[in-house]
């Protein structure tokens, strides 16, 4: 067993884990923090990303001992201190940049590392940043729309169903 201690979402933890021990599942299964999903455990659908040290990375694809010392963010760690939902949170929501959901969590977390990077992308932008990850409900379109508008880019509304 190995000690791995680290920032998350704003507080020091630490825990004992296997070397072997993916980020992913320590952050679920160690930390009870469930809003990071294993979707495919390949690296492709990219359900599992947060942020190590501001990155956005796969969190299925690293050790949880390799985030020694790091600071972690996951999705919980998104919403505003007041526990408000972030920009991008609220962007989603209200562009139905979600269906089922399940993609979601890595949706906003790569959309976090885009705009971070680049505050105001363009349409092909966005689509070519997401093409690490995958949603198999809403075609996209709504995605893009709401990272678009997150941005504080004018965007044609979503129309009520």
């Amino acid at each position: 067993m190995t000690k791995v201690s680290m920032t998350v979402n704003g507080k020091k933890v630490s825990g004992e884990t296997e070397g072997r021990t993916l980020l992913v599942e320590f952050l679920r299964t160690s930390l009870g923090l469930t809003g990071t999903h294993v979707g495919c455990d390949t690296s492709q659908c990219g359900a599992c990303v947060v942020h190590v040290d501001g990155a956005a990375v796969k969190s299925c694809t690293m050790f949880a001992a390799e985030a020694e010392g790091a600071d972690v963010t996951t999705i919980e760690g998104m919403a505003n201190a007041d526990g408000s939902l972030s920009t991008i949170q609220q962007a989603f929501q209200d562009y139905h940049g979600l269906q089922c959901g399940f993609c979601t969590p890595g949706m906003v977390m790569s959309a976090a590392a885009l705009l971070k990077d680049n505050p105001q992308p363009s349409e092909t932008e966005v689509r070519e940043y997401l093409e690490g990850n995958i949603c198999r409900c809403t075609g996209y379109h709504n995605i893009v729309k709401a990272i678009m508008a997150a941005s504080g880019q004018k965007v044609q509304a979503v129309a009520a169903e």
